[in-house]
């Protein structure tokens, strides 16, 4: 069996790549105009940092995994073909800053029906509203001459950081389609393939649509846990209840469950804001306001807690950061990831520098050009700076931020920071990964996200 793949992102690298190593009988090609990354994906450095990838690339490339620009030859040589084009949120016309922007769905519905020959198996891999397949299946069969086509969905449920264990043993993998014969022969085909490697029981056939808005859903449900614990942070520094000890006690209710209860700055990604705006926007086309207010929330939530964190660092530097140096450590919207996608560190960083703070920038895996496009946007601003680790970031810091759930982090020689910082030397965790009371015997003023700040003496002053 040959299988392709329009995109070669964050989705498509990694997902053909699990199948091309679990499936040594099927040819996998992943296609992507793109030629400087497909450069990448053929090199050692791969655009998409994630543990385990590389190995799992370097094992099938070559052999049964490809990486090419000849879109075309792949499309015509292909029995399933993948779409994982971006989704991004439109930026202007009906629906700007909520729905989805469907351009490149569209364009590679059209270019698989001009260049497909026979029958195709095409495979939404993409985020996407429901009912995008109708669009899909009404595209290619209007402009295909000699293509025939059942169009699934199969969305991806992939945590970045962990995704090649997400791919390897996956909760569930969801496959929707036509509740016809050929509907159904198309879903065994697709069901087949990833039988290979996961048990029976763990892959649901569904309708088209189910399996299009459980996409959505999914993600809607997880930042909204993300949300609320986030919210219950702000009552629990007010109240000097600890944010980590409701959660563990929460999420002892079996109803409840312990997962994603971890307070924090904020979520990001490149799903979680995009899919509940998303949501929100298909709730407003289909008369639902309420539903769509409700999600909204979940999101407005999110940009409040991002800003509630870099205001907090103004107020406790005396209400005013104007020349003083903030160290960011971490810019990656969660550990073991180099995406940098709607990440809090965006907004702090930018709340900052408009409060005339030096803002210095560490992170293991995201690149200088990077983090100055995310926060400038392209514009020049000299109090931006970006540094090659969180030794030089913290040297002559007021205050250290941690944005970014790195495990270098735990481990950092805070006792050498603390000398070389102007006092009283302060620390911000938005991660709540650090050990708060050896930080307070140091000398730090620590401020963690969701548990009262207590200022302790060193030990060395107590006597």
């Amino acid at each position: 069996m040959n299988i392709c793949c329009l995109g070669a992102g964050y989705v498509g690298g990694p997902t053909m790549a699990m199948i091309a190593a679990k499936c040594p009988n099927i040819k996998v090609t992943v296609v992507d105009p793109n030629a400087a990354r497909i450069a990448e994906w053929n090199s050692d450095t791969l655009p998409v940092y994630e543990p385990g990838l590389y190995e799992i690339v370097c094992e099938s490339r070559g052999r049964n995994l490809f990486f090419s620009t000849d879109v075309d030859s792949a499309i015509r040589n292909s029995e399933i073909i993948f779409v994982s084009v971006g989704t991004p949120t439109k930026k202007q016309g009906i629906g700007a800053g909520r729905a989805a922007d469907l351009r490149y769905i569209e364009s590679a519905a059209r270019r698989i029906a001009e260049i497909a020959e026979g029958p195709k198996i095409i495979v939404e891999k993409s985020t996407i509203p429901v009912k995008t397949a109708e669009a899909i299946i009404t595209i290619l069969r209007a402009n295909s001459k000699s293509g025939q086509f059942q169009v699934l969905s199969n969305p991806e449920f992939l945590a970045e950081g962990t995704a090649m264990e997400d791919l390897q043993c996956p909760d569930r993998v969801l496959i929707g389609g036509e509740d016809t014969d050929e509907g159904r022969a198309a879903m065994e085909k697709l069901v087949g393939v990833y039988a290979q490697w996961i048990p029976r029981e763990r892959i649901l056939t569904t309708n088209l649509w189910s399996s299009e808005l459980s996409k959505l859903v999914a993600n809607a449900f997880l930042a909204q846990r993300i949300s609320s614990i986030n919210s219950i942070s702000a009552l629990c520094e007010a109240t000097g209840a600890d944010v980590d000890e409701v959660g563990n006690a929460i999420g002892k209710d079996s109803r409840i469950g312990p997962k994603f209860l971890k307070a924090s700055v904020g979520f990001g990604g490149s799903c979680f804001q995009k899919d509940i705006l998303n949501l929100t926007y298909l709730c407003q086309h289909f008369g639902l306001p309420e539903v769509s207010a409700y999600w909204e929330s979940v999101v407005k939530i999110n940009e409040w807690q991002k800003h509630r964190f870099a205001e907090r660092i103004v107020r406790e530097l005396f209400n005013t950061v104007t020349g003083k140096r903030i160290a960011i450590l971490g810019f990656a919207f969660k550990k073991d990831t180099n995406d940098t996608r709607e990440t809090a560190a965006i907004k702090v960083c930018q709340d900052l520098l408009a409060e005339g703070a030096e803002v210095v920038v560490y992170d293991p895996k995201v690149t200088e050009a990077n983090i100055r496009l995310d926060v400038l946007g392209g514009a020049a601003n000299d109090n931006l700076k970006v540094v090659t680790s969180a030794r030089e970031a913290a040297d002559g810091a007021h205050a250290i931020a941690i944005l970014t759930e790195w495990d270098e982090f735990k481990t950092l020689p805070f006792a050498e920071f603390y000398v070389k910082m102007p006092k009283p030397a302060c620390i911000f965790d938005g991660r709540n990964i650090l050990p708060h009371a050896s930080l307070r015997d140091l000398g730090f003023r620590v401020f963690p996200i969701g548990k009262a700040s207590k200022t302790l003496r060193r030990k060395t002053d107590a006597a």
